[in-house]
């Protein structure tokens, strides 16, 4: 078992999600940032949709009742077990009765601790993930509670020190594709979106980010009928100002849709936290 200690701003139990739900109105949830998941995951020879914690801003500290081998990627952290640091993006050996704690992130949002075997919580629709929209899944983690791990019976062998990671950048760049409702808005809105900073608003969440910046005029009156939304798209409410889809996001809207991101944008997308600048290109 784990025991958490405590969960930080927010800490969640997540896999990779229940895609091909979305006609049922089931949204696809998982961890926001995938890429930084799945290395979590292959650094302690799990499959890459072995269920782990994603832990948002840092703050949080983890019990081991059995000793384990975990790995943290994501948001560089410091991370200390039993008080003493270790680096990210590598596998650890936690002893048994050993605390697992992550700071502040020094950059990005979101954080990754993998364990090797899993954490084998009850799946929901076959996944294990807890999805904040539409309350499937386990509860965020709260002091008190307790994880099972899974078995590693047949795991591969764990057999690297450490992989490199390129930092994370002060104002990223995200690529997006336009429409499919670009035709909604001025023939200057792309211009606009891509050649000015946006700033993400603290009102973002695992939904969506919402920016604040130059407002995206529209061309067209009226809303549209409710069709359906994937991650990444940017949605456009009445107000101009665009917000990121993510892992959490709505399956249909009535908003337009200006432009989506390009899939490995999603993953920084997600380590936006409130503050920071970002700029979009075609």
């Amino acid at each position: 078992m784990i025991e958490v200690v405590r969960p930080g701003p927010l800490a969640t139990v997540q896999d990779l999600g229940r895609p091909g739900r979305a006609h049922l109105g089931v949204p696809r949830s998982g961890a926001a940032d995938q890429r930084a998941f799945r290395l979590a995951n292959r650094l302690v020879g799990n499959p890459e949709g072995a269920a782990g914690v994603e832990v948002t801003f840092g703050g949080a500290a983890l019990r081991f009742h059995v000793r384990a081998w975990i790995a943290v990627t994501g948001a560089p952290v410091t991370l200390r077990i039993d008080g003493r640091p270790h680096g990210m993006n590598a596998p650890c050996s936690v002893a048994s009765g050993a605390v697992v704690e992550l700071d502040t992130p020094t950059s990005g949002l979101r954080s990754y601790v993998a364990v090797r075997g899993g954490i084998a919580v009850d799946e929901v629709l076959g996944s294990r993930s807890t999805d904040l929209l539409s309350g499937l899944g386990p509860a965020p983690l709260a002091p008190g509670d307790r994880l099972p791990i899974g078995s590693a019976v047949g795991l591969r062998h764990i057999n690297v020190d450490v992989v490199p990671v390129a930092a994370m950048p002060e104002t990223p760049i995200l690529r997006i594709l336009p429409g499919p409702r670009d035709d909604w808005f001025a023939h200057d809105a792309l211009a606009t979106l891509t050649s000015t900073p946006y700033e993400v608003t603290p009102d973002s969440n695992r939904v969506g980010v919402r920016l604040n910046g130059p407002p995206l005029v529209r061309a067209r009156d009226g809303e549209l009928g409710s069709e359906g939304m994937v991650i990444g798209s940017l949605q456009v409410p009445p107000s101009g100002l665009p917000i990121i889809f993510l892992a959490d996001h709505p399956t249909t809207g009535g908003y337009p849709v200006v432009a989506v991101l390009a899939s490995a944008a999603v993953a920084e997308a997600a380590q936006l936290r409130p503050g920071q600048k970002l700029r979009f290109r075609v």
